[in-house]
């Protein structure tokens, strides 16, 4: 009985709770699965090898980890004995779990976990040679990487790099609008940068003065990123523009875009009906894409067969059947709508409306039983239709395909770390009052290293919207006096809608009197 109580006793002590093992096994189970990722995206592990090194991470990748930074410190005592082996040691462990800086970006001399690749999936560094390039050849594309890593790390939505003269290039960055300069390069390593962004975009990299189109994609830990990228040739060298695809589009909704509730309601009753058309308008880079996905998002793509044509494709929407532009192969905005309108489309998007005979296939196919979401470069509702007229679309076919009409624009979100209150003149205090507004609680921008001194991070989006209802169908058609209102007043009336949104969100503190001035005017 003795001894039966002690086997009980030790079974139960064996198989008690012990926090300590289980934290140990998460812990390793998380670096295992932690190395398998970095193996993933490693440009060291050739691709034909990356399956059985995944495999070998998984089981051993904290003992190869371990082995390989022990190795490390050692061959690094040896080279930095000014140095003591905790510090290195720290440096190492910091190097080894920090994927990015504080700021998000990478320095000289740091390491980026991205792989640039063409349009057929074949790397940067296979381009050049497979990996045996020289260490010059090396270091531009480690420079290359770098540059658009920091772009990704920024959040910029285009990157431009100019000739500044003969013998030196700007870098700058477009983040939430505003371009901002990051780096200057002389002429002949910039042109060596150039030469290899041009040669992952499938572009001659010997013709620096015709204009050249082209693309590319950048594999990184967090997803894939696409790029798109146009040259030309300028004084002082060559001028290219490369254009960072938001991947992040397909995730909005209405909710999370920044529609009111009643610019919901009116947008959820459009999209509900069986056919006509939602046109959104404004200048470039004003988030007339992200709209018209966000819309998208909220049909439902399982019942509904949903096809789009756009230029380029920026996000993947699934269940979907999404076209590519490429005037090259001669498949155009008309041409993809003639065959799209034999494929029995129930929803039809058009990612930019050019020209008129697109215009006139969309606005048709809105009245033949589809719902058509479209885009336009217009600075108001009002000038929308005007430059449908200017494009040569009949006033009757505007008026029976058009049902809304929604004029945005993006406003820079104060940092809420450095907003300062905001400091009036007495005409703008004085204007406040008559109109009965409270204006104690206006902020403007300050700056900090959070926001780059900027004193904006983010951005928000303002809305001006026309229902085309019967009585304005009725005044397009029968109307030439309207049509000439329109082009005198049109822009004017858009402007004072969008500046009643923006200054609602210059009273909630959102941004700031100047920001809305640089936006609106």
């Amino acid at each position: 009985m003795l001894l039966a109580g002690t086997s009980t006793a030790l079974s139960t002590e064996s198989l008690s709770f012990n926090p300590i093992k289980l934290v140990l096994l998460c812990g390793w189970v998380y670096l295992c699965f932690y190395f398998v990722q970095r193996v993933q995206y490693s440009l060291l592990v050739p691709n034909k090898h990356k399956t059985i090194a995944k495999i070998a991470a998984l089981f051993v990748g904290p003992v190869l980890f371990f082995v390989l930074l022990i190795v490390d410190i050692g061959h690094q005592i040896s080279t930095e004995r000014h140095r003591s082996v905790l510090e290195i040691i720290k440096q190492r462990l910091q190097n080894a779990f920090a994927s990015r800086s504080p700021l998000g970006l990478i320095r000289p001399g740091e390491q980026s976990t991205i792989k640039l690749l063409d349009s057929s999936g074949t790397e940067l560094k296979q381009i050049y040679g497979h990996g045996r390039s020289r260490r010059d050849d090396r270091h531009i594309l480690d420079l290359t990487e770098r540059i658009i890593w920091d772009a990704l790390q920024e959040q910029a939505s285009d990157i431009l790099i100019d000739p500044k003269d003969n013998s030196a290039y700007t870098i700058r960055f477009r983040v939430d609008g505003v371009l901002r300069a990051v780096e200057q390069l002389d002429a002949g390593k910039c042109q060596a940068v150039i030469n290899s962004i041009k040669a992952v975009s499938n572009m001659d990299i010997a013709e620096r003065r015709r204009p050249q189109d082209g693309a590319f994609v950048a594999q990184t830990a967090d997803g894939t990123a696409s790029f798109r990228v146009a040259s030309a040739g300028v004084v002082n060298g060559e001028k290219l523009s490369v254009r960072v695809l938001s991947q992040k589009a397909g995730m909005y909704t209405l909710n999370n875009i920044g529609f009111s509730d009643k610019q919901q309601s009116i947008i959820k009753d459009a999209i509900t009906k069986p056919s006509g058309m939602i046109l959104m308008c404004g200048p470039t880079g004003s988030g007339k894409t992200t709209s018209l996905y966000a819309m998208l998002n909220e049909i439902d793509l399982y019942t509904r067969n949903v096809i789009t044509v756009e230029d380029p494709i920026e996000c993947v929407l699934p269940n979907a059947s999404q076209i590519e532009v490429n005037p090259k192969a001669d498949i155009t905005f008309a041409k993809s709508l003639r065959s799209i309108l034999r494929q029995d489309p129930d929803v039809i998007s058009v990612g930019e409306i050019r020209d008129e005979e697109t215009a006139e296939i969309a606005l048709r196919a809105s009245q033949t039983g589809h719902l058509v979401f479209a885009t336009i470069h217009s600075y108001s509702n009002e000038s929308a239709l005007v430059r449908l007229l200017d494009l040569g679309v009949t006033a009757v076919l505007i008026s029976s395909g058009l049902d809304l009409v929604i004029s945005q624009r993006l406003l820079r979100r104060l940092c809420t770390d450095c907003s300062q209150p905001a400091q009036l003149t007495q005409s703008q205090i004085d204007d406040f009052r008559r109109k009965k507004i409270d204006y104690k609680h206006l902020f403007r921008a300050g700056g900090c290293e959070r926001c780059h001194e900027t004193g904006y991070r983010g951005r928000t989006a303002i809305f001006d919207m026309l229902v085309v209802d019967n009585e304005l169908k009725a005044s397009i058609v029968s109307s030439d006096s309207w049509i000439t209102e329109l082009r005198k007043e049109g822009d004017e009336q858009g402007k004072s809608n969008l500046r009643k949104q923006g200054l609602k969100m210059v009273l909630s503190g959102v941004t700031s009197l100047e920001e809305l001035k640089r936006v609106v005017g």
